[in-house]
């Protein structure tokens, strides 16, 4: 049957993120902020958790071959220098890059047979994050991401108590993506910087001066007194609700938890030391950290200097010397995120968080080479011949952990070289119908309106992956 158009029209928002960060405490005078809120105000009012996603993000695109897909027998103009190692799972081998993911691949499932159009990094991060067909690159996105859109339709189920936004980017993913016509309010909640600096701090987050919370508490009641004088008028009962958001705004800034779920010091040190002292490891578990405090979607890119000369996994031999590069960053990506799977499990979140990891497209399986042109981490001094892989939408892989899913498996299958899908391909709008399903959002039932009031599936033609579909009891 056709999706049914969503009854609300998507509301813009009166701020972007910028906006709202800029407004601090000064923004309570204004009904900017609590309007923000008013948009965002979503998950349940008790104490049950609701389903949450964690994507960790590889920009630029991660080489099958040279991580979850290995071809050891091919030639040498394919075939790269890493050899491949056992896992737990019997019969599943990937590369010696990844040791510590091998030894707990019975808590993760490999999809072999992604696949999708698009050669560009525009075009191809918006047919993964929002399903648009489009091969063309674009300046902008026509259609809004996964993330937004969850936001948006769980915002309309029920008012929140939680006072953490429920959509965070902890180094958000904001390229060749965003909100579209959803609107800015349910774009990320924004967390920047170093996590493994001992200063790193969110801006604006848990007040810890009680005399700035008892400042903010006076400015509200004189809020609250100055709204009385127009209570005779207020026939919607409009200025009621403004008091509920006005409140939930007060709250981001004095409740204890939105501070300590962003305090990684309250970590034990062995924990914050598994997860690799350095960017993506503890972006990484501040994303945990994060769904156990009731965050229902937190994505993390995995990109900066830790993956080489150009920050981010575009391994084109001008670039990067695409196996330098991806020596450079294995061990620090390998680490990461074996330990947020790890913690999943050990800590009951498995039946409730979904995590995977992704990038836009794979890299070409036949080797190229090019003159470097820069030196640096993991790339020669200019005009140095060396190796690399281009862009390749034709076959990839990503990796799922938890969300109640059985793991240990295998998806799909690459031919010899890694260079087509030759069993269960597997397209971006099947990638975003699973996610979907997780959250609890029947993709193919609903649309949202669009600039011009059109109802827009949130997919087309899209099906949930049958193996990353959540057990039945």
């Amino acid at each position: 049957m056709p999706p049914t158009p969503h009854s609300i029209l998507p509301c813009r928002g009166p701020l972007d993120r910028r906006s709202f960060m800029r407004l601090g405490l000064a923004g309570f005078a204004s009904i900017g902020l609590p309007g923000i809120l008013r948009l965002r105000a979503e998950a349940p009012s008790g104490s049950a958790a609701r389903t949450a996603v964690i994507m960790v993000w590889q920009p630029g695109g991660c080489s099958h071959l040279d991580t979850y897909d290995p071809k050891p027998d091919i030639g040498s103009e394919y075939r790269g220098p890493f050899q491949t190692i056992a896992t737990k799972v019997p019969g599943t081998r990937i590369t010696e890059l990844l040791p510590m993911q091998a030894r707990i691949a019975d808590k993760f499932t490999i999809l072999r047979s992604m696949n999708q159009k698009a050669a560009g990094h525009p075009a191809g991060s918006m047919q993964m994050l929002s399903g648009d067909s489009d091969t063309r690159d674009k300046p902008r996105p026509r259609l809004p991401d996964w993330m937004s859109v969850a936001s948006y339709l769980r915002s309309r189920e029920q008012t929140r108590s939680n006072p953490l936004p429920n959509y965070i980017g902890v180094n958000p993913v904001i390229e060749y993506n965003g909100p579209a016509y959803v609107g800015p309010a349910y774009a990320p909640f924004a967390v920047s910087g170093d996590p493994n600096r001992p200063d790193f701090e969110v801006p604006n987050i848990g007040l810890s001066d009680p005399a700035e919370a008892a400042r903010l508490s006076e400015r509200l009641a004189l809020r609250r007194s100055l709204d009385t004088l127009e209570r005779g008028f207020d026939t919607l009962g409009e200025l009621g609700a403004l008091d509920q958001f006005e409140a939930q705004a007060a709250t981001l800034l004095t409740h204890p938890s939105t501070r300590d779920a962003f305090d990684l010091s309250k970590e034990d040190a062995r924990t914050r030391d598994r997860y690799g002292r350095n960017r993506w490891g503890q972006q990484l578990l501040l994303a945990r950290r994060l769904v156990e405090a009731g965050v229902e979607i937190v994505t993390s890119s995995l990109s900066g200097p830790l993956c080489g000369r150009v920050n981010n996994w575009d391994d084109h031999a001008v670039n990067h010397h695409v196996f330098d590069a991806l020596r450079f960053r294995a061990a620090n990506y390998d680490r990461a995120v074996s330990a947020l799977i790890e913690d999943v499990y050990a800590r009951g979140l498995d039946k409730r968080v979904l995590v995977v990891v992704t990038g836009e497209f794979g890299r070409t399986p036949k080797i190229e080479y090019s003159p470097s042109t820069g030196v640096g981490d993991a790339s020669a001094p200019s005009g140095t011949i060396q190796p690399g892989r281009d862009h390749w939408p034709r076959a990839f892989s990503n990796i799922w952990a938890g969300g109640g899913i059985q793991t240990g498996g295998v998806i799909g299958a690459t031919d010899k070289r890694g260079e087509d899908v030759i069993e269960r391909a597997c397209g971006p709008h099947d990638f975003l119908a699973t996610i979907y399903h997780h959250l609890g959002i029947d993709s193919s039932k609903v649309a949202i309106r669009d600039f011009n009031g059109r109802p827009t599936p949130i997919v087309d033609d899209g099906h949930p992956i049958p193996e990353l579909i959540a057990r039945t009891a």
